[in-house]
């Protein structure tokens, strides 16, 4: 008898865990961990920071909904220090050691490209954030970028905007010159720009590249003078960025399109820091809270992302790449309801053949996990006064010249003109 009363004794407690199991919120289960490495130092600091925080809205939110497949979601990151050297180590130890159940990237293509084989090798899906064709050379079937400039030819769809606008002009431009950093973004812009000048019968009469260690720009810009060039083509990262408007300012470049792949003048911080000596730099955005993409969603993620900005000591406006943090979590978060799982096969099959709603519109990829479309706007800077950070607030400062569909103002020619 006694014998009985303890198997039922037992039989009970397991009925009891089984439950209690079943009913446990999600925050007592174990977490779906979300590993990668971030910018939060060097120079892509000021933008890696503002899509960190982005993304912890999006982990806050899920959370507060259940979480993911009845888990929390918990986002496990590592400053890469803007320094591609750093990334191999990190997704080494984020797939080895933290074993995390999913991985994304960080920001930009210089720190994605790194990556590549860590992923490759451990055969994960692999969602990554503002890389310029990272997977033409490594054709990844598990990869899927989240940035658009998309199309079947990404390299050029990122200065497409800066020659469509060039090449209306009268009389039209006839001789190009482009400069970038030696490194993976510059050089897949670069060659990009290259076909598009090809296409558009441009003759380039300056093609060069300078070391990402660069200080002094103003030698880069004399030389470039020197071949008195219609179009000067610029594909730089914030640091030089901010160095290259500053030596032609200095040089006093005479030219009639500037700007085209300059990453940074979309960050607040740059903004103020450069003020005036933006006026007439034609530039490429992704989303402005006053273009025809912005949602409804968008705009109530940007008051919450604001509210937080100041505590959180980022980009107090937050228009350039927190909109698509947020929104590449979106996709992820998506992917893994759609197929109720983790399976790193069934994930890449339902990001390659699904749309996906973000709050920066639908978004499907193509070949390559591109974007299957291009989204790229085409910006100019006018009426910029002083250094205040309020004036970015209004359309009049960043023009949206193209595509067409967007356009908010006219583009200001030439920028020897300003």
């Amino acid at each position: 008898m006694g014998g009985e009363l303890r198997i039922l004794g037992r039989r009970l407690a397991f009925a009891v865990l089984v439950t209690c199991a079943w009913l446990m919120p999600a925050s007592a289960q174990s977490p779906i961990t979300i590993g990668f490495g971030m910018a939060l130092t060097g120079g892509l600091a000021p933008i890696g920071k503002a899509a960190l925080l982005a993304m912890q809205i999006w982990e806050a939110d899920i959370n507060a909904r259940g979480g993911l497949l009845g888990r929390p979601a918990k986002l496990v990151y590592y400053d890469d220090q803007s320094n591609p050297s750093t990334i191999p180590g990190i997704y080494t130890k984020l797939l080895d050691v933290d074993k995390v159940d999913l991985v994304v990237s960080g920001y930009a293509t210089n720190m994605i490209a790194p990556a590549m084989p860590v992923i490759m090798q451990h055969n994960r899906t692999f969602l990554s954030l503002f890389g310029l064709a990272v997977n033409s050379e490594f054709k990844y079937p598990k990869y899927f970028s989240f940035t658009p400039t998309g199309g079947p030819e990404p390299k050029q769809s990122f200065s497409a905007g800066f020659f469509a606008l060039a090449m209306a002009q009268n009389p039209k431009p006839e001789t190009l010159a482009i400069v970038g950093a030696d490194a993976e973004f510059p050089h897949n812009a670069m060659d990009g720009a290259r076909v598009l000048a090809k296409g558009a019968g441009l003759k380039i009469v300056y093609d060069k590249t300078y070391p990402p260690s660069t200080t002094d720009y103003t030698p880069i810009v004399r030389a470039i003078q020197a071949t008195n060039p219609d179009l000067v083509l610029v594909c730089s990262y914030p640091p030089d960025t901010v160095g290259m408007v500053r030596a032609a300012h200095e040089v006093g470049l005479r030219t009639r399109l500037f700007g085209g792949g300059m990453v940074g003048l979309q960050s607040s911080a740059i903004k103020t820091q450069l003020g005036p000596l933006l006026n007439g730099i034609v530039d490429y955005d992704f989303w402005l809270p006053w273009s025809r993409l912005a949602s409804d969603e968008s705009k109530e993620f940007l008051r919450q992302y604001q509210e937080k900005a100041p505590s959180a000591g980022v980009d107090p406006l937050g228009y350039y790449l927190p909109p698509f943090a947020f929104s590449y979590m979106q996709v992820l978060q998506q992917a893994v309801q759609g197929v109720n799982g983790l399976d790193q096969d069934k994930l890449a099959d339902s990001l390659r053949s699904h749309t996906f709603k973000t709050i920066v519109g639908d978004v499907k990829f193509g070949p390559n996990g591109e974007w299957a479309e291009p989204r790229v706007l085409e910006v100019q800077f006018q009426n910029v006064k002083a250094n205040d950070l309020e004036q970015f607030k209004d359309t009049k400062t960043e023009v949206i010249l193209w595509p067409s569909s967007m356009k908010t103002g006219d583009l200001i020619y030439p920028y020897a003109k300003q």
